[in-house]
């Protein structure tokens, strides 16, 4: 039996703090092993997609009360998300960097995806 649990912050969304944990994990175990020549390409987009996706679901639940702004930032939030799982899968594919590592970063962005796209459904459909 599945049990709702009270939100009171966006800390309490499961998608947030699993996106601010992965976004954790790839700032230590990913980001420093990118070669020097990726500083202002791959590792720059990867550092920044990765922060903006915990970062936007946050700002959004600020303006959760208005009619469309928690829906912007969860649409946003997951262009992020989309943006940091292909950049993690050139990590693997280009530079090989930590692969076991990168196959699970992948999988949890692509749940992060597609828990952004519930959560706007589903505010979508509760403001009604």
């Amino acid at each position: 039996m599945y049990i709702k649990k009270q939100i009171r912050s966006f800390k309490d969304l499961d998608v947030y703090q699993l996106a601010y944990k992965s976004c954790i994990e790839i700032m230590i175990e990913i980001i420093p092993k990118l070669p020097g020549s990726e500083k202002y390409n791959l590792k720059d987009q990867l550092s920044r997609s990765c922060k903006a996706v915990p970062r936007l679901i946050a700002e959004g639940y600020a303006k959760r009360h208005q009619k469309f702004g928690f829906q912007k930032y969860l649409d946003d939030a997951r262009g992020e998300s989309n943006e940091t799982l292909v950049s993690l899968e050139q990590v693997k594919d280009i530079y090989n960097i930590n692969p076991d590592l990168c196959i699970r970063l992948i999988d949890t962005y692509d749940k992060i995806s597609r828990q952004l796209y519930n959560l706007a459904k589903a505010w979508s459909n509760l403001k009604k």
